[in-house]
Order: structure tokens, then sequence, then C-alpha cells
């Protein structure tokens, strides 16, 4: 009953196929599909020689269960009374030919299974450097769901079907001409009555495609709707509790499983009615067949044996044409999964600069981080930063001050490299006068604490090697006491080797931020950024971490995006960044200013 399923859900995606492939020959596209493939059968010729196994395997399987029938039929004829002689040699050939089929198909899917994760991997593995690589402006308008969607769904997709295109047509198209030469050669009305029944059952399901597209479509987008309330109800689970709304909460989620339940049940009722009409379909067919066997039996014109023999092939006729119609959608399927990882592969990449890498000599001097006549947009004729200068020398603490939403986190991304100047430089300045501009490879020299929460589950010494894989025990409790943070963290059960939940749960703010701080400082890179990252520490606290910095390395230049004047009293500098100006300010001034905002 599953198979008879699955046989027609493969009809039916194969006309909606087949009604898309003519579309995109008629629009021009078709040659998208082809340049999608060409992409994937990279991969695949990675693997040929598998692949080439795997088609062998594949017509060996096929041929050997066609033998094990043959052989049962004239077994059965043996038993029936037709024939006496060679019994031992049919059951010896009809058990050998049954135990190869069985191992080839075993082989067929542990190989399969094998390629498959090898491709899933060599392109997930591929496509994660890329994307890595690409340019933040350009990876920033894909969300997060969408890119896991493709980054694992996709590339699952791709990496399954790249292995069995071309040896499931030759496998199956095997199948069906030697399965139909079988029969052909016993009886050919026989022959086309088996080879009936999948195109008459394939031409009626175009009837219920539409509606079936239309039901399918309505409970996947009810479904994904209901999955975004739950992971929007979880990810705010704290908020929801403190204002006291669960009840509203519990309320919505039964709103959303009553429309799914409706949508659901309504689906299943058409699915019914239309499987109790393509099931009758079939049994009309299959009882044709049936009763021609009988007609030919009763009149001696066929043995019990060859009645077995066509009954059985009918419905491998059926699978194996069934088999040749799947792997339209699937050739169709795996294109757009190609396509949409391809979107990502060919976006910009990061700019790199190979000078960078003579600026690691100069790492104990510092650097100057210098701006000159700055214009940048995120979205065209829209400036976040215009005509702008900036200059943090090492051994400074320089502040940038503003409204929120006034471009301090815009002037951060420059300097990391995240996004370049749409006019002017923004670059850095070494001990020897070397100047380099803001670029991937110049990040290195960069410890950034960015804005919220970014502590990691797992140990404290995991958080802490994340940016210094062979960071000592005794190096992490340094920076932790450079960071403020290691007066809590020694008091732990297990101290640094304790564990974190996600997002710092089991944590306050301000010990989550010295955290950061703390993994900023093991970095030891000779520029630091801090992005708001000390705006839940005391004064005193807050103080303290950035003179303990200052005397780390005496050379290192710090700036820090804030609010507060407890810091911009420390600083040597201060820019306000607001309207898209950015704007140095004196003593008084950077006083005053920081009093408002």
């Amino acid at each position: 009953m599953e198979t008879k399923q699955n046989n027609k859900n493969d009809d039916k995606a194969f006309f909606h196929s087949l009604h898309t492939l003519r579309q995109k020959w008629r629009d021009g596209s078709f040659g998208e599909i082809i340049a999608d493939w060409r992409w994937i059968f990279t991969y695949t010729r990675r693997h040929r020689a598998a692949v080439v196994f795997y088609t062998v395997l594949g017509i060996l399987s096929t041929t050997t269960a066609l033998v094990a029938s043959v052989a049962g039929k004239y077994l059965i004829d043996i038993i029936t009374g037709y024939q006496t002689d060679k019994l031992g040699l049919l059951i010896a050939i009809m058990l050998g030919s049954a135990g190869f089929s069985l191992l080839f198909s075993n082989l067929i899917n542990r190989l399969s299974t094998r390629i498959a994760i090898r491709i899933n991997n060599d392109i997930q593995a591929d496509i994660f450097d890329q994307i890595i690589d690409v340019d933040w402006k350009s990876i920033s308008e894909y969300s997060s769901g969408d890119l896991l969607n493709r980054f694992n769904n996709d590339v699952q997709t791709v990496s399954k079907n790249a292995i069995s295109w071309l040896p499931s047509i030759i496998i199956a198209a095997y199948n069906f001409v030697v399965t139909f030469a079988l029969i052909w050669h016993y009886n050919r009305i026989m022959s086309l009555l088996a080879f009936a029944s999948a195109p008459v059952m394939l031409l009626m399901s175009k009837y219920f495609l539409t509606r079936q597209r239309r039901y399918a479509r309505k409970v996947k987008e009810t479904g994904s709707e209901m999955m975004g309330f739950e992971v929007e109800t979880f990810y705010n689970f704290d908020t929801i509790k403190s204002f006291g709304v669960m009840d509203s909460y519990g309320r919505k989620l039964r709103s959303w499983q009553e429309k799914m339940r409706s949508i659901t049940l309504d689906y299943n009722l058409f699915t019914i009615k239309t499987n109790v009409f393509m099931s009758v379909l079939g049994l009309i067919v299959q009882y044709a067949a049936f009763g021609y066997c009988l007609f030919l039996l009763w009149g001696h014109r066929i043995t019990y044996g060859t009645m077995t023999l066509f009954l059985e092939q009918r419905v491998r006729l059926s699978g194996a044409f069934n088999s040749v119609v799947g792997i339209v959608p699937g050739f169709l399927t795996s294109s757009v999964s190609a396509h949409r990882i391809r979107e990502l592969i060919d976006l910009p990449r990061e700019r790199h600069i190979p000078e960078s890498e003579q600026l690691k000599a100069l790492a104990a001097d510092g650097f100057e981080v210098r701006m000159d006549g700055v214009d940048f947009a995120y979205v065209e004729e829209k400036r976040v930063i215009t005509g702008s200068g900036f200059r943090a020398a090492p051994g400074e603490i320089v502040a940038l001050i503003g409204p929120s939403g006034g471009g301090k986190t815009t002037m951060i991304r420059l300097m990391l490299g995240l996004v370049r100047p749409d006019a002017g430089r923004a670059y850095l300045c070494g001990s020897d006068g070397t100047q380099v501009e803001m670029n991937a490879d110049s990040r290195c020299l960069f410890s950034y604490v960015p804005q919220g929460n970014t502590i990691l589950s797992g140990t404290v010494a995991d958080n802490m090697r994340l940016v210094k894989e062979d960071a000592t025990d005794g190096e992490i409790i340094e920076a932790l006491k450079i960071a403020c943070a290691w007066d809590f963290i020694e008091k732990l059960p297990d101290g640094i080797h304790s564990k974190v939940g996600e997002r710092g749960k089991g944590f306050s703010e301000g010990q989550a931020q010295r955290l950061a701080i703390a993994r900023a400082v093991l970095r030891d890179a000779p520029i630091l950024l801090l992005d708001e990252a000390t705006s839940a520490l005391d004064v005193a606290t807050e103080r303290q971490v950035l003179r303990n910095i200052v005397r780390q390395r005496p050379n290192k230049t710090c700036i820090v995006t804030t609010h507060r004047p407890t810091v911009i009293g420390l600083c040597q500098r201060v820019y306000r960044v607001t309207d898209g100006a950015v704007t140095e300010l004196d003593e008084e001034t950077s006083s005053r200013a920081a009093m408002e905002f």
C-alpha cells in the first residue's frame, strides 16, 4: 500500500516537473538548469569510480533478481507436475540469485550512503569556507534561517541526487527494458497489459495535481508560521514570563494548533478521496492482467509458473516505469537546490590585501587607526557616514559617542573591514609608516567586543579559547583578572572549567560583559574595539578594566563606543557621531555631549 502511494506521489511530481521544464525551455532559462547540474557534477566527478561501481552493482542486482524470478517460475512448474528434472539445480539458482540480489542491494545502499555523506561533507565544507569569506554587506541580505536551510537541506538534496542521477537512469532503464523483454518473450499481449498500468495511473493523476499542490502548500505555510511562533516564543521566554502573559501565549498556541488541525484534516480527506479513485483504477488494470492470465491458464496456454512470473513482473515493470518517472522531479529539485547554493557562492568576496601580512611584524609597536574623508551608505543615496575623519593612536583610549542609530557601529564595521568606504580611506598605519587599507586580512590585528551577550554554551575555558585555541589555564586566568572577571569565576565549583549556559545563562549581564572583555584581552591584539561593552559595569569596575587593558600593552590602541561620561574621562580623544558626521570634540564639549547621550 505504501509503495502504491509513493508511486502516485512520484507520478504527480513528475507531471509538475515536466511542466516546469517546458516553461523553462520556453522562457530561455533551461540553460540555468544545465549550469546547475554542471556544478553538481564537479563533485560527482571526484567519486566517478565509486559511481561506476554503484551502477554496475545496480545492473547485477537487477539481473540476479530476474534470474531468481525465472528460476522460481520453473520451480513452480516442477512442483505442479509439468517438469520433474533439474529440481536441485533450479532451487540452487533461485536461492543463489536471491542471495546475490540481496547482497548487491545492500552493497548499493552502503556505497551510495558513503558517497552521499562524502559529497555532502565536501559541498558543505566548500560552501562554509566561501560563506565565511563573503562580503558582509552582501551576506547580511539573507536571514539566518535561509542560510541554514540552504547550508543543510539544499546541500543534502544535492548530495543525495549527485551520485544517484546517472546511475539511477541507467539502472531503471535497464530494469524496464529487460523486464519488458522477459514478459514479451513469453506473451506479447501480457507485456502490453503490464506496461499499460503505469501510464494510465500517470495520466489520471494529472487531474489531481493542482488541488494537491494547493493543499500541500497551505499545510507547509501554516506549519512554517506555527514554527516561527514557537521559535520566537522560546527565544523570548524570559520576557513573556516577566510580563505574565503565559496564558495569552498558551491561547495563541492552541489557536495555531486548531488552524493546523483544520487544514491537515481537509488535506487528509482530499488525499483519501484521491487514493480511493487511484486505487480503484489500479485494481481495474491489475485484475485485467490477472483475468488475462487466468484465461491463458484455463486454455492451457501457460503454466502456473508462467502466470506467477507474469504477475510478479507486471508489478516490477510498473515499478521500473515509476523509477524512471521519479528521476525527473529529483533532477529538477536538485537543480533548484544547487541554484540556491550557487547564489551564495557567487556573492562578492571580502577584500583581501596580501600586504597586510607585513603588519604583523609591527604589532608590538601598535597601530594608528585612520579614516580620511570617508563616505558610506548601506543603501544607495542614504548615507550613514559623510566626509568624516578619525584617528586613534597606540597607547590611546578613543571614544565614539552619539545617539543610537547615529553610525557608531558602522564606524566599527569600517575599522574591521566588514564594509568598505564608498569614498575616502579607512586604513592602518604602522610605526614604520606602512599604510594598509582595512580588509579581511587586517582583522587579525583587532580584538572586538560587540554589543549584546556573546557568551556561548560550554565551559568558561571553552569560551576563552575561542580566540586562542592553545591558551594555557594560566593565560586564561590572567586575562580574567585583567577584565575583573576572576573574582567571580574563581568562586565557581570548577573554576574556569565550570559550565556556562547558552547566552551566558547563569551569569549577570555585567559578568557576561567581563567574560567577553576577558576573551578579547586573551586574544591580545594591538587594537581593541569595545562596542558598548562596559555598559553593564559599575563605574569603579569599568575604569579598572580599562586601566588594566592599557597596562597590559602600553602600545595598545583602544576604541570604545559609549554613552557614559566616566569612560570619556579616561579618553585622549572623543568623537561625536551623529547625522552622518564624525566630529572630534574638545574636553569640555566631550563631557557635555556625553551627558546628552
